[in-house]
């Protein structure tokens, strides 16, 4: 893949797939900052595998794994080396939002339980509850976790009602 040819698909792929991104580090991480680190981390990680892209898989499916492996490799190899660089991806749903009426304020406090009870599942489960979040098949859940199709199905339904708890306990404690 020639440098300008890479750019351009990079580009292309993070327009297309950037909020995906910020949705996956999101339910990685517990703060705002952690969560730009993630997301600049699963940037840097597609873009230097990108010339391995080799089309096997949907370019979505591949970004996806891209950004699930490396959130989830994340925490263990977090180096001290990351330094205060401008995000790639700015953080546009909560400006869009200041209107703040009261129901953009519940919206924003159940999106958040949901990404607190996303983190506390395990995380493949909450990988594969991103992936559902994002309305993709089964069939490219389990191309971007490399499980079968009926493993997912399994899964899913283990993760839905482990969430749905978890949001009962959410709701129940405040």
């Amino acid at each position: 893949m020639q440098d300008q040819s890479q750019e351009s698909l990079f580009t292309d792929w993070l327009d297309a797939h950037g909020a995906s991104v910020w949705k996956v580090a999101r339910a990685y991480t517990l703060t705002t900052e952690e969560t730009q680190d993630l997301a600049q981390e699963i940037l840097l990680q597609a873009w230097k595998s990108l010339p391995q892209f080799e089309q096997k898989s949907s370019p979505a499916t591949w970004f996806y794994r891209v950004a699930l492996h490396t959130a989830m490799n994340w925490r263990r190899k977090e180096a001290p080396w990351r330094v205060r660089q401008k995000p790639l991806l700015e953080v546009q749903m909560l400006t869009a939002e200041e209107a703040d009426s009261a129901a953009t304020a519940q919206q924003r406090d159940l999106v958040e339980q949901l990404y607190q009870a996303i983190h506390q599942l395990p995380k493949t489960d909450a990988a594969l509850v991103l992936l559902y979040l994002e309305e993709l098949s089964y069939r490219e859940m389990a191309d971007v976790l490399g499980i079968s199709e009926n493993y997912v199905g399994v899964k899913l339904n283990r993760a839905r009602q482990a969430l749905n708890e978890l949001m009962k306990g959410e709701s129940d404690g405040s």
